[in-house]
């Protein structure tokens, strides 16, 4: 913020206060820092809702140094002023209603700047495999890290992959996918995103996933798998501890659709170890079925 020397302002009658004044509502004196820029990035585009904090410096005015929380019908009360709708004003708005009023009361020309401090009518959400899920109210800008630390930390069975929801007030809505072993293990610094109110953090929890190896393989059975985990029909059949000599080079792949009924694929398994197909990709619930070979 840079403050402009006030020049000498005559006061109107009404109701006199010395000298000129500068109303500022929470914007740091120098904005220097890269986190104080943050600020106010984040403040610019938010609109003001019940229970977010705005933080009020006068310097002039003692009296005006003050903290206010906007209540439920969207007001803030201040001293000399009284109640100021603000509900659905950016901080530039809001800024820009006080210096009206001061100037039609009080004085002939009054710099305002706004601040807001805690977010909560937007609160954070995360939910999933975290120690504490739920609304987070948070103060200026936060990153994921950082949000995940409110929290209180991943839980030990948390899936590879964090989603962000981002929704804007237009019904919009982005998703942001942050690799967890790239945020927390590789400290990558892009994978520590900010954000910002209204965001969604989704933490998937890790599930066992289980496919079926029937027919010709060494051990026939259940063959379960981490969600997190790359689950192909060449890991399964591994995993099933191989073909058997009598296997046929094609294999059967049944899976159950939306509407209950099984559908099969046929894979080549020969073109898929050659490296001439891709591996196939498998679902929970997924039969693999080896026929015998009669050649």
């Amino acid at each position: 913020m840079i403050l402009v020397e006030p020049q000498q302002t005559r006061l109107k009658t009404r109701r006199p206060l010395a000298g000129s004044l500068v109303l500022c509502l929470g914007l740091p004196l120098l904005l220097t820092s890269s986190s104080a820029l943050a600020q106010v990035e984040v403040a610019g585009g938010y609109r003001v809702g019940p229970k977010d904090l705005i933080e009020i410096k006068v310097f002039e005015v003692p009296e005006l140094n003050i903290e206010r929380r906007v209540s439920e019908d969207g007001t803030i009360n201040l001293p000399l002023i009284g109640d100021v709708p603000v509900q659905g004003l950016t901080d530039t708005e809001v800024a820009d209603r006080l210096k009206a009023m001061l100037e039609s009361r009080y004085v002939q020309r009054a710099s305002v700047a706004v601040q807001i401090r805690e977010f909560r009518s937007k609160p954070i959400s995360v939910i999933g495999a975290v120690k504490l899920p739920g609304n987070l109210a948070f103060s200026g800008r936060w990153t994921l890290l950082e949000a995940l630390s409110a929290a209180g930390g991943l839980n030990d069975d948390h899936a590879d992959k964090i989603y962000v929801l981002r929704r804007a007030d237009n019904g919009l809505a982005d998703q942001i996918t942050v690799n967890v072993d790239d945020l927390t293990v590789r400290g990558d610094p892009d994978a520590n995103v900010p954000i910002f109110a209204n965001d969604l953090i989704n933490v998937p929890a890790r599930v066992t996933v289980t496919v079926f190896c029937l027919g010709e393989v060494a051990k026939p059975g259940a063959v379960d798998f981490q969600s997190t985990e790359r689950i192909t029909l060449l890991t399964a059949i591994a995993r099933a501890g191989g073909l058997t000599d009598r296997a046929s080079r094609t294999i059967q792949v049944k899976r159950r659709d939306r509407t209950g009924r099984d559908v099969a694929t046929e894979v080549n398994f020969k073109r898929i170890v050659s490296g001439k197909d891709a591996d196939f990709e498998l679902r929970s619930g997924d039969v693999v079925i080896v026929k015998e070979s009669f050649f």
